[in-house]
């Protein structure tokens, strides 16, 4: 079976253009990387007990630990890693949500590496409103495509 996650990618028009929010993936691996190393907050599923748009919502929650706005959420689509795991992203005008005061969820794994001992960090680290141009470098592979079908969107809203 496909790993399924779900997603949400606000966005908001200003002045710069689209900005979009992005959250910086945490844990000792990510610490001092920037490039590929954010992602929209996003998290697994499984699609024969909760809907993706429910998933996305959860998942939210749990990374940023404030709950998503009440926005109107449209389906931006499906997109595939190259690993095969695929990614429903939902997208919202996030005009007004203020990006702070965030608790971040946890994980814990093994750290350092074979010593036996666990660690506990952060899913994410950080998360921040970021210009779309500056968002496609530091996406992870797998989530830009997203970027590039939200960029065709506002657009096509334009006019």
């Amino acid at each position: 079976m496909v790993a399924m996650s779900a997603g949400i990618l606000l966005y908001r028009l200003g002045g710069g253009g689209v900005q979009v929010l992005i959250a910086h993936m945490g844990g000792p691996f990510w610490a001092s990387k920037d490039a590929a190393a954010w992602s929209i907050p996003k998290g697994e599923f499984d699609p024969d007990a909760e809907s993706a748009m429910d998933a996305a919502r959860r998942e939210f929650r749990e990374e940023l630990g404030v709950d998503a706005p009440s926005a109107d959420y449209a389906e931006l689509g499906t997109f595939a890693y190259s690993s095969g795991k695929r990614v429903v992203v939902f997208v919202a005008d996030g005009a007004g949500f203020d990006a702070s005061g965030f608790t971040f969820g946890e994980f814990e794994m093994e750290w350092p590496p074979r010593s036996g001992e666990t660690a506990r960090f952060p899913e994410v680290d950080r998360a921040e409103w970021v210009a779309i141009d500056d968002a496609r470098e530091r996406l992870v592979k797998g989530q830009r495509p997203a970027l590039e079908a939200l960029a065709r969107m506002v657009e096509l809203a334009a006019g």
